[in-house]
């Protein structure tokens, strides 16, 4: 029984396999051409989003000694954050007021694997702009601790936590990565221009090309 089953199921589908190709063939070659560009297409955006997918995470810890200032954060020469940051009045013994001001901010971000440079800025409002830069390598599915201390006299940045050493040589993956995306769209993008030109340059032609349904007097 199961060999007649089988056997019936390889003659269903060596007849769909006939019906097809009988289809295809039917299709006009440039109709064809269209198709597997731009099939072609949605393969290169499927490989270009699998490259740029955000797969790791960077925890920015930040501690400040201003009442208010602007923050800035980069990933890769992107913007990752922007937003003000405000501080209260630090208390002695948690009672006297002082002239000092502190506050914090906890900020999660999403970020790409292998190796970012993080630049972050802080511009306070009454103080002069500060601003430094860190480099180090994330693993996909992975939270990195950047602890950020931002004061009058300076800004500090360092990884917290276990194996958190700054990489100081250029990932070779990282560049291939971010090659590749670059390639990719622009193929992509001449690809859909092509199709777009295609479409404009044949449409009128087909249009002009259809017999009139109208009945005439």
């Amino acid at each position: 029984m199961n060999t007649e089953h089988i056997a019936q199921l390889r003659a269903q589908a060596a007849l769909l396999d006939q019906q097809a190709m009988q289809w295809i063939k039917r299709v006009p070659v440039k109709a064809r051409i269209l198709l597997g560009l731009f099939l072609l297409a949605a393969f290169l955006m499927a490989i270009h989003t699998a490259l740029t997918a955000k797969d790791a995470s960077l925890h920015l810890k930040l501690q400040h000694g201003f009442r208010s200032a602007q923050l800035s954060a980069w990933v890769d020469d992107d913007v990752a954050f922007s937003g003000k940051i405000t501080g209260a009045t630090k208390k002695k013994f948690g009672l006297i007021p002082t002239d000092a001001q502190q506050g914090s901010l906890s900020q999660v971000i999403a970020v790409r694997s292998g190796q970012r440079t993080i630049r972050v800025r802080i511009q306070p409002e009454d103080a002069a702009p500060q601003e430094d830069s860190i480099t180090g390598d994330f693993a996909s599915n992975v939270e990195r601790d950047l602890s950020v201390s931002a004061r009058k006299n300076g800004l500090a940045l360092s990884w917290q936590g276990t194996g958190s050493a700054p990489v100081e040589t250029a990932s070779s993956f990282s560049w291939i990565s971010r090659y590749a995306s670059s390639l990719f769209l622009t193929i992509t993008g001449s690809i859909m221009s092509a199709l777009a030109g295609y479409a404009i340059r044949e449409l009128p032609t087909r249009l002009r090309s259809t017999p009139d349904s109208t009945p005439k007097v």
